[in-house]
């Protein structure tokens, strides 16, 4: 008999080089940070060989699943998505936004390794924040244990929680010209913020269509 394992997970990011996800347990009984799983996602049949089962979930869903383990790899025996939201890890971007090289400026200024402060849309709504992580070089890659899950991204998902029950869209990045990582955490998913972005940045669009439920100006 295959063992199984239940529970709640936040699909983190794609695996490279390998058809899988990274999959970071949501429920754990430890204050430290849980390990990723890696769950592949080829050899599936019936239900969960759908466009819309395991071949459609993205970074940043969390997800209830049960895990087959065969061999030591874990596949889905099922899994139910219960939130949207979407994560994108992008390298070498340049042309960074004002607000980023500001935080990143004090940061530097203030001689600390992480800073972050909030963005507002041109009505002066809260429409995200932004997080700066100075680079360690030869001794951390800050955006390989954010991709990884080493350094965790849920407390920064929390506090966007704490601003508005909705989806979000989490931007990883690294910059090409400067010496930090950057988190940008836009409030909704599908905002023209959002889509700003990923236009900025050349990140792909999500394959769902999205709902562009407010009105932000960009603020880039």
């Amino acid at each position: 008999m295959t063992p199984t394992t239940g529970g709640t997970y936040r699909v983190l990011s794609a695996v490279r080089d390998a058809p899988a996800l990274r999959c970071i347990p949501l429920e754990t009984d430890s204050d430290a940070p849980p390990d990723p799983v890696r769950v592949r996602t080829d050899g599936y049949d019936g239900g969960l060989a759908d466009a819309s089962a395991v071949a459609g979930l993205r970074p940043g869903y969390v997800v209830g699943a049960t895990l087959s383990w065969s061999d030591g790899e874990a596949r889905f025996a099922s899994v139910d998505v219960r939130e949207h939201t979407l994560f994108e890890f992008v390298e070498g971007v340049s042309g960074l936004f004002e607000a980023a090289l500001d935080t990143w400026e004090e940061a530097r200024r203030e001689g600390v390794g992480v800073n972050s402060r909030p963005t507002f849309s041109t009505d002066g709504e809260p429409n995200g924040a932004v997080y700066t992580f100075a680079e360690q070089s030869g001794e951390r890659d800050v955006f390989a244990e954010l991709r990884d899950g080493t350094l965790p991204l849920e407390p920064l998902v929390a506090r966007l929680d704490e601003r508005a029950s909705c989806d979000h869209e989490v931007f990883v990045m690294r910059p090409a010209a400067h010496d930090f990582v950057l988190v940008y955490g836009v409030l909704r998913k599908g905002s023209v913020l959002a889509n700003t972005v990923r236009d900025t940045y050349d990140c792909p669009r999500p394959s769902e269509p999205l709902a562009s439920d407010d009105a932000d100006a960009p603020s880039l």
